[in-house]
Protein backbone atom coordinates (compact mmCIF):
# COMPACT_ATOMS: atom_id res chain seq x y z
CA UNK A 1 0.00 0.00 0.00
CA UNK A 2 2.16 2.91 -1.56
CA UNK A 3 -0.37 5.33 -0.06
CA UNK A 4 -0.96 4.26 3.41
CA UNK A 5 -2.36 7.23 5.49
CA UNK A 6 -1.80 6.92 9.51
CA UNK A 7 -4.01 9.45 11.62
CA UNK A 8 -3.23 11.18 14.11
CA UNK A 9 -6.09 12.73 15.70
CA UNK A 10 -6.96 15.40 12.70
CA UNK A 11 -3.79 15.52 11.29
CA UNK A 12 -3.22 12.80 7.76
CA UNK A 13 0.80 11.61 7.69
CA UNK A 14 1.10 9.78 4.33
CA UNK A 15 4.02 10.01 1.47
CA UNK A 16 1.83 11.63 -1.08
CA UNK A 17 0.32 14.15 1.11
CA UNK A 18 1.57 17.38 2.54
CA UNK A 19 4.05 16.80 4.93
CA UNK A 20 3.80 16.68 8.54
CA UNK A 21 6.27 18.50 11.07
CA UNK A 22 7.65 16.27 14.07
CA UNK A 23 8.93 19.11 16.16
CA UNK A 24 10.41 20.41 19.23
CA UNK A 25 13.26 20.17 21.64
CA UNK A 26 15.50 17.23 22.12
CA UNK A 27 14.93 17.33 25.80
CA UNK A 28 12.83 19.23 28.40
CA UNK A 29 14.65 22.12 30.29
CA UNK A 30 11.74 23.37 32.18
CA UNK A 31 8.05 24.46 31.80
CA UNK A 32 7.93 27.59 30.95
CA UNK A 33 10.91 27.31 28.55
CA UNK A 34 8.89 24.16 26.65
CA UNK A 35 5.59 26.08 26.50
CA UNK A 36 7.43 29.10 24.76
CA UNK A 37 9.46 26.75 22.27
CA UNK A 38 6.06 24.76 21.77
CA UNK A 39 3.90 28.65 21.23
CA UNK A 40 6.60 29.39 18.54
CA UNK A 41 6.33 26.36 16.75
CA UNK A 42 2.81 26.37 17.11
CA UNK A 43 1.99 29.73 15.78
CA UNK A 44 4.66 29.08 12.98
CA UNK A 45 2.56 26.12 11.66
CA UNK A 46 -0.72 27.82 11.98
CA UNK A 47 0.70 30.21 9.72
CA UNK A 48 1.74 28.86 6.85
CA UNK A 49 -0.89 25.53 7.20
CA UNK A 50 2.16 23.25 8.37
CA UNK A 51 0.49 19.96 10.47
CA UNK A 52 2.71 20.50 13.76
CA UNK A 53 3.48 17.59 16.07
CA UNK A 54 5.02 18.48 18.98
CA UNK A 55 8.41 16.62 20.20
CA UNK A 56 9.95 16.65 23.34
CA UNK A 57 11.93 14.21 25.69
CA UNK A 58 11.68 13.36 29.45
CA UNK A 59 15.07 11.68 29.01
CA UNK A 60 18.02 10.50 27.00
CA UNK A 61 19.18 7.19 28.10
CA UNK A 62 21.60 7.66 25.44
CA UNK A 63 24.44 10.06 26.18
CA UNK A 64 28.32 10.82 25.65
CA UNK A 65 28.70 11.33 29.43
CA UNK A 66 27.43 10.13 32.70
CA UNK A 67 27.64 13.85 33.52
CA UNK A 68 25.24 14.69 30.78
CA UNK A 69 21.90 16.41 30.93
CA UNK A 70 19.40 13.55 30.81
CA UNK A 71 15.91 15.49 31.54
CA UNK A 72 13.38 15.94 34.00
CA UNK A 73 12.62 11.82 33.96
CA UNK A 74 9.16 10.02 33.55
CA UNK A 75 6.90 11.93 36.08
CA UNK A 76 7.76 16.00 35.95
CA UNK A 77 8.33 15.13 32.03
CA UNK A 78 5.13 13.43 30.97
CA UNK A 79 3.66 16.57 33.71
CA UNK A 80 5.62 19.20 31.05
CA UNK A 81 4.01 16.96 28.02
CA UNK A 82 0.61 17.21 29.08
CA UNK A 83 0.63 21.12 29.94
CA UNK A 84 1.97 21.80 26.41
CA UNK A 85 -1.20 19.18 24.92
CA UNK A 86 -3.49 21.11 27.09
CA UNK A 87 -2.71 24.79 26.74
CA UNK A 88 -1.60 24.49 23.19
CA UNK A 89 -4.12 22.19 22.00
CA UNK A 90 -0.81 19.85 20.19
CA UNK A 91 -0.38 16.29 19.63
CA UNK A 92 2.59 15.09 21.84
CA UNK A 93 5.46 12.73 20.61
CA UNK A 94 8.37 11.61 23.15
CA UNK A 95 10.74 8.73 23.04
CA UNK A 96 10.68 6.00 25.26
CA UNK A 97 13.66 3.57 26.35
CA UNK A 98 12.47 0.85 28.33
CA UNK A 99 9.44 -1.08 27.76
CA UNK A 100 7.80 0.03 31.21
CA UNK A 101 7.54 3.29 30.07
CA UNK A 102 5.22 2.34 27.24
CA UNK A 103 1.89 2.54 28.94
CA UNK A 104 2.38 5.69 30.93
CA UNK A 105 3.88 7.57 27.87
CA UNK A 106 0.74 6.19 25.56
CA UNK A 107 -1.86 7.77 28.04
CA UNK A 108 -0.13 11.60 27.77
CA UNK A 109 1.53 10.90 23.90
CA UNK A 110 -0.41 11.00 20.62
CA UNK A 111 3.14 8.94 19.33
CA UNK A 112 5.74 6.93 20.85
CA UNK A 113 8.92 7.07 19.11
CA UNK A 114 11.56 4.69 19.32
CA UNK A 115 15.15 5.60 19.56
CA UNK A 116 17.44 4.80 16.50
CA UNK A 117 19.81 2.33 18.72
CA UNK A 118 16.87 1.06 20.84
CA UNK A 119 14.75 -0.22 17.51
CA UNK A 120 15.87 -3.48 17.45
CA UNK A 121 14.81 -4.49 21.25
CA UNK A 122 11.69 -6.79 20.52
CA UNK A 123 10.35 -6.23 23.82
CA UNK A 124 10.33 -2.85 23.55
CA UNK A 125 8.74 -2.67 20.02
CA UNK A 126 6.47 -5.32 21.46
CA UNK A 127 5.48 -2.87 24.54
CA UNK A 128 5.11 0.40 22.41
CA UNK A 129 2.77 -2.08 19.94
CA UNK A 130 1.10 -2.55 22.57
CA UNK A 131 -0.34 1.00 23.65
CA UNK A 132 -1.87 0.87 20.10
CA UNK A 133 -0.25 4.15 19.81
CA UNK A 134 0.88 5.43 16.42
CA UNK A 135 4.71 4.90 16.64
CA UNK A 136 7.79 6.70 14.91
CA UNK A 137 10.73 4.30 14.96
CA UNK A 138 14.02 5.77 13.80
CA UNK A 139 16.13 3.31 11.45
CA UNK A 140 18.86 1.99 13.32
CA UNK A 141 22.59 4.17 12.30
CA UNK A 142 23.66 0.20 11.81
CA UNK A 143 20.75 -1.11 10.05
CA UNK A 144 19.88 -1.00 5.94
CA UNK A 145 16.76 0.46 4.87
CA UNK A 146 15.70 -2.59 3.57
CA UNK A 147 15.91 -4.36 7.33
CA UNK A 148 13.19 -1.94 8.97
CA UNK A 149 10.70 -4.20 7.62
CA UNK A 150 11.57 -6.85 10.23
CA UNK A 151 10.87 -4.54 12.28
CA UNK A 152 7.59 -3.37 11.26
CA UNK A 153 6.64 -7.20 11.21
CA UNK A 154 7.06 -6.88 14.99
CA UNK A 155 4.64 -4.51 15.72
CA UNK A 156 1.88 -6.07 12.93
CA UNK A 157 2.28 -9.31 15.32
CA UNK A 158 1.56 -7.46 18.11
CA UNK A 159 -1.76 -5.96 16.44
CA UNK A 160 -0.12 -2.22 15.49
CA UNK A 161 0.44 -1.26 11.76
CA UNK A 162 0.30 2.64 12.75
CA UNK A 163 4.20 2.82 11.99
CA UNK A 164 6.00 5.32 10.75
CA UNK A 165 9.87 4.91 9.82
CA UNK A 166 12.38 8.16 10.20
CA UNK A 167 15.32 8.41 8.65
CA UNK A 168 18.29 9.60 10.87
CA UNK A 169 21.55 8.70 9.05
CA UNK A 170 23.79 5.65 8.62
CA UNK A 171 27.16 5.57 10.11
CA UNK A 172 30.33 6.28 7.61
CA UNK A 173 33.56 5.76 9.37
CA UNK A 174 33.93 7.48 12.49
CA UNK A 175 32.06 10.70 13.69
CA UNK A 176 30.08 10.92 10.26
CA UNK A 177 26.75 10.15 9.36
CA UNK A 178 25.58 10.21 5.73
CA UNK A 179 21.84 10.05 4.13
CA UNK A 180 21.18 7.29 1.52
CA UNK A 181 18.37 9.08 -1.04
CA UNK A 182 17.25 5.74 -2.29
CA UNK A 183 17.06 4.41 1.50
CA UNK A 184 13.57 6.62 1.61
CA UNK A 185 12.32 4.14 -1.34
CA UNK A 186 13.18 1.15 0.08
CA UNK A 187 11.65 2.11 3.62
CA UNK A 188 8.37 3.49 1.24
CA UNK A 189 8.23 0.14 -0.10
CA UNK A 190 7.66 -1.52 3.32
CA UNK A 191 4.35 0.18 3.45
CA UNK A 192 4.55 3.22 5.54
CA UNK A 193 4.82 6.76 6.01
CA UNK A 194 8.48 7.92 6.26
CA UNK A 195 10.05 10.93 8.09
CA UNK A 196 13.74 12.36 8.08
CA UNK A 197 14.78 13.52 11.10
CA UNK A 198 17.28 16.11 9.63
CA UNK A 199 18.79 17.42 12.17
CA UNK A 200 20.30 14.34 14.00
CA UNK A 201 21.65 13.54 10.70
CA UNK A 202 23.81 16.19 10.82
CA UNK A 203 25.07 14.49 13.98
CA UNK A 204 28.73 13.79 14.10
CA UNK A 205 28.55 11.43 17.20
CA UNK A 206 31.52 11.90 19.89
CA UNK A 207 32.62 14.69 17.86
CA UNK A 208 33.08 16.98 20.70
CA UNK A 209 35.06 16.24 24.07
CA UNK A 210 32.29 14.56 25.55
CA UNK A 211 29.78 14.93 23.69
CA UNK A 212 28.61 14.67 19.92
CA UNK A 213 29.23 17.30 17.54
CA UNK A 214 27.01 18.62 14.51
CA UNK A 215 26.60 20.54 11.31
CA UNK A 216 23.66 22.60 11.46
CA UNK A 217 24.72 25.26 9.10
CA UNK A 218 23.59 22.55 5.88
CA UNK A 219 20.40 21.83 7.66
CA UNK A 220 18.56 23.71 4.83
CA UNK A 221 20.17 21.48 2.22
CA UNK A 222 19.68 18.45 3.70
CA UNK A 223 16.37 19.05 4.55
CA UNK A 224 15.86 19.69 0.64
CA UNK A 225 17.23 17.02 -0.57
CA UNK A 226 15.15 14.52 1.97
CA UNK A 227 12.09 16.06 0.76
CA UNK A 228 12.66 15.60 -2.99
CA UNK A 229 12.29 11.99 -2.20
CA UNK A 230 8.31 12.49 -1.54
CA UNK A 231 8.02 11.83 2.17
CA UNK A 232 5.81 12.26 4.50
CA UNK A 233 7.32 15.02 6.87
CA UNK A 234 10.29 16.06 8.46
CA UNK A 235 11.72 16.06 12.08
CA UNK A 236 12.99 18.86 13.57
CA UNK A 237 14.57 20.08 16.60
CA UNK A 238 14.60 23.84 17.13
CA UNK A 239 16.43 25.62 20.13
CA UNK A 240 16.44 30.01 21.29
CA UNK A 241 19.94 29.70 21.79
CA UNK A 242 21.72 26.49 20.01
CA UNK A 243 24.97 27.06 21.58
CA UNK A 244 23.71 27.27 24.88
CA UNK A 245 21.39 24.13 24.45
CA UNK A 246 21.32 20.92 26.91
CA UNK A 247 22.04 18.47 24.81
CA UNK A 248 22.64 18.38 20.70
CA UNK A 249 23.14 21.90 20.31
CA UNK A 250 25.68 21.48 17.25
CA UNK A 251 22.80 19.93 14.97
CA UNK A 252 19.91 22.59 16.14
CA UNK A 253 18.00 24.62 14.23
CA UNK A 254 18.38 28.68 15.82
CA UNK A 255 14.47 28.82 16.77
CA UNK A 256 14.13 32.67 15.19
CA UNK A 257 14.96 30.81 11.71
CA UNK A 258 12.46 28.20 12.05
CA UNK A 259 9.48 30.02 10.11
CA UNK A 260 11.97 31.16 6.44
CA UNK A 261 13.10 27.64 7.08
CA UNK A 262 9.74 26.02 6.99
CA UNK A 263 8.13 28.63 4.30
CA UNK A 264 11.03 27.23 2.20
CA UNK A 265 10.55 23.75 2.95
CA UNK A 266 6.47 23.76 1.94
CA UNK A 267 7.61 25.52 -0.89
CA UNK A 268 9.70 22.15 -2.00
CA UNK A 269 6.89 19.74 -0.51
CA UNK A 270 4.20 21.26 -2.60
CA UNK A 271 6.23 20.93 -5.99
CA UNK A 272 7.58 17.72 -5.77
CA UNK A 273 3.85 16.19 -4.47
CA UNK A 274 2.67 17.89 -7.96
CA UNK A 275 4.31 16.01 -9.75
CA UNK A 276 3.06 12.72 -11.22
CA UNK A 277 5.54 9.45 -10.50
CA UNK A 278 7.44 8.05 -13.51
CA UNK A 279 7.30 4.28 -13.24
CA UNK A 280 11.31 3.63 -14.84
CA UNK A 281 11.41 -0.08 -14.21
Amino acid sequence: MANKQIDIGAIKVGNHLPFVLFGGINVLEDEGFTLEVARVYKDVCDRLNIPLVFKASFDKANRSSVHSYRGPGLTKGLSILQKVKEELSLPIITDIHEPAQAKPCAETCDVLQIPAFLARQTDLIKAAAETGRVLNIKKPQFLAPREMGHIVKKCEEASNSQVILCERGSSFGYQNLVVDMLGFQVMKSLSCPVIFDVTHALQMPGGLKDAADGRRQYVTELARAGLSASIAGLFLEAHPEPDKALCDGPCALKLSLLEPFLEQMKKVDDLIKSFSFIDTK
